[in-house]
């Protein structure tokens, strides 16, 4: 497969040639990762199948991972997985539900209405006649997928190891990511949990709903769901049905600024195909296996730099920054200012009107390198999914800007962040924290002196330059001795000479002993400000 898409000096420098028995060639002038790459990437694990296919998804959210160009060619991929027979799907459901199928069904087309990687999808009728759609997960998915995932450690391992040109991209980690996201994905219990909550979020919303989820008909393998009757937006795009496309594509981009800078909570495959048009033009989303979540305080204080970058506000966005630990403290502030307005004037007309874009190029590798950049993993998904929800709303109209639609969000999030009660929310918090550590504090503490006492716990203190200040120190101190001696020796003499007693040979009136120690004190004293003055430190 690597020799039929021209990246057989790969196999070559890996060491994996020695493994087959077929012989290949490779011309000298042609390079593996030229212009051409990422295209011949994404028929590499179009051709390697399920799997692959659905490794080349997950890698198309991950920019940060792979980089921008391949990223957007592995965006093309699709599931042309066939349909798996009716008799695996009926295994599986009566395994998982522990009964037959006509138990849970009355009717149930064995002709799958979509088909995926993972899972297909039918349209059965419960016993009392709901219509309903049945995600049925494909027959021994998970041994194979461990499988497949063995193989791939294996060949990224080696790869990383052996060729040089391919240590950029970081294939293990690749690995590690692909395996995470898929696991997650392969619970439909999780998802049946993501559907819940998402409708939960946006109960109050009639413009924006999910479809009702039967738990007792569901398991981790089996996902039963309300059967949606409307249009999917894929449709929409390919025909001249007579639908208001700007109203679809406004509450598409509101409902997506809402999950993100107000739940922290959002769809992470928004592509036209999960998305139907239902009646009154309310927007229903469907398959959450993969969600992006962000927890309240980074969801607050990327809200924050949203507005920094909308305002065009350089030094707040890099306060920001600096303030959310988003960058090392070693960072070139002055050169990341200018760093950052060379990337907001690409997106900058009148107004910013691709900030998917816009996250995409803070998550690129070079400038994550440059400036130490440490960013939350589902950060970096939210670059891509706005990108996907903002180019789905240009499609549907053009001339849309969804940047327009952020402005009231703005306001209500600074509302929310400055108001009073905003205290209520987190008092309960704090009284827990503030009791845990009054309780703890005691023990904590016993603990502590103990362990100094026992020599468990040293205290190492290093100071760089410790041997320049260490005679810096011995040198003032002796200095300031000298001086004190000095200061005495003439006190002491300016005493004597005031008087003769005991003073066998005094000197026009004064005292040869004080004479003597006062031409003393003098010349020390006129040697010390010497060398003070010659050092220039007084």
């Amino acid at each position: 497969m690597l020799v039929k898409y021209r990246f057989g000096n790969i196999l070559e420098q890996s060491g994996l040639k020695r493994s087959f028995k077929v012989k290949f060639s490779q011309s000298d002038d042609f390079k593996e990762l030229d212009d051409t790459a990422p295209e011949r990437i994404r028929l590499v694990l179009e051709e390697l199948g399920t799997t692959f296919i659905k490794v080349g998804q997950v890698l198309s959210t991950r920019p940060d991972l792979v980089g921008k160009e391949v990223a957007n060619e592995l965006a093309k991929l699709q599931d042309k997985v066939p349909p798996f027979p009716f008799e695996s799907v009926k295994i599986v459901i009566e395994e998982e539900l522990e009964g037959p199928i006509e138990e849970f069904f009355s009717d149930f087309e064995e002709i799958p209405i979509a088909s995926a990687s993972i899972a297909q999808v039918h349209r059965a009728r419960l016993i009392d006649g709901t219509e309903v759609a049945v995600k049925v997960q494909r027959l021994n998915l998970e041994e194979q997928i461990k499988k497949d995932i063995v193989l791939m450690r294996y060949l990224a391992r080696q790869a990383d190891k052996r060729v040089k040109n391919l240590q950029y991209y970081n294939l293990p980690a690749i690995v590690d990511e692909f395996e995470r996201v898929i696991e997650l994905e392969m619970d439909f219990s999780q998802e049946a949990r993501n559907i819940k909550k998402f409708k939960s979020n946006f109960e109050d919303d009639e413009q924006v709903y999910a479809p009702n989820v039967y738990q007792k008909l569901s398991t981790s393998r089996v996902l039963t769901m309300e059967f949606i009757h409307g249009v999917k937006i894929s449709e929409i795009l390919e025909s001249d049905m007579d639908i208001d496309r700007r109203s679809i594509a406004e509450i598409g981009t509101e409902s997506y600024f809402k999950m993100i800078f107000l739940n922290g909570f959002f769809h992470a495959d928004p592509h036209p195909g999960n998305i139907f048009v239902i009646e009154n033009n309310v927007l229903c989303f469907v398959d959450f296996g993969m969600v992006g979540r962000l927890d309240n305080e980074f969801m607050e204080n990327l809200a924050e730099l949203f507005i920094y970058t909308v305002n065009y506000d350089i030094k707040g966005m890099v306060n920001q920054m600096m303030y959310m630990r988003l960058i090392d403290d070693s960072a070139n502030v002055e050169e990341l200012k200018l760093d950052l307005l060379n990337i907001l004037d690409k997106y900058y007309s009148a107004e910013i009107n691709d900030i998917g874009g816009l996250i995409n190029e803070f998550s690129m590798p070079g400038i994550m390198a440059k400036y130490k950049i440490r960013l939350p993993k589902d950060f970096i998904l939210l670059g891509r999914v706005l990108t996907m929800a903002e180019d789905l709303g240009r499609k549907l109209d053009p001339t849309f800007n969804g940047i327009s639609l952020a402005q009231p969000l703005i306001t209500k999030i600074i509302k929310k962040k400055l108001s009073p009660l905003r205290v209520l929310d987190y008092q309960t918090q704090y009284l827990f924290e503030i009791e845990h550590l009054l309780k703890d504090l005691p023990q904590t503490m016993n603990r502590l002196l103990y362990r100094i006492e026992s020599g468990e716990i040293k205290f190492d203190l290093q100071y760089k330059e410790m041997d320049k200040l260490t005679s810096k120190i011995e040198t003032m101190v002796n200095r300031v001795a000298l001086a004190l001696i000095i200061s005495s020796l003439i006190i002491g003499s300016s005493l004597i000479l005031q008087t003769d007693k005991g003073m066998p040979m005094p000197v026009i009136g004064f005292s040869e002993v004080g004479l003597i120690i006062f031409a003393i004190a003098s010349i020390l004293a006129l040697g010390l400000s010497i060398s003070i003055l010659r050092h220039r430190r007084i």
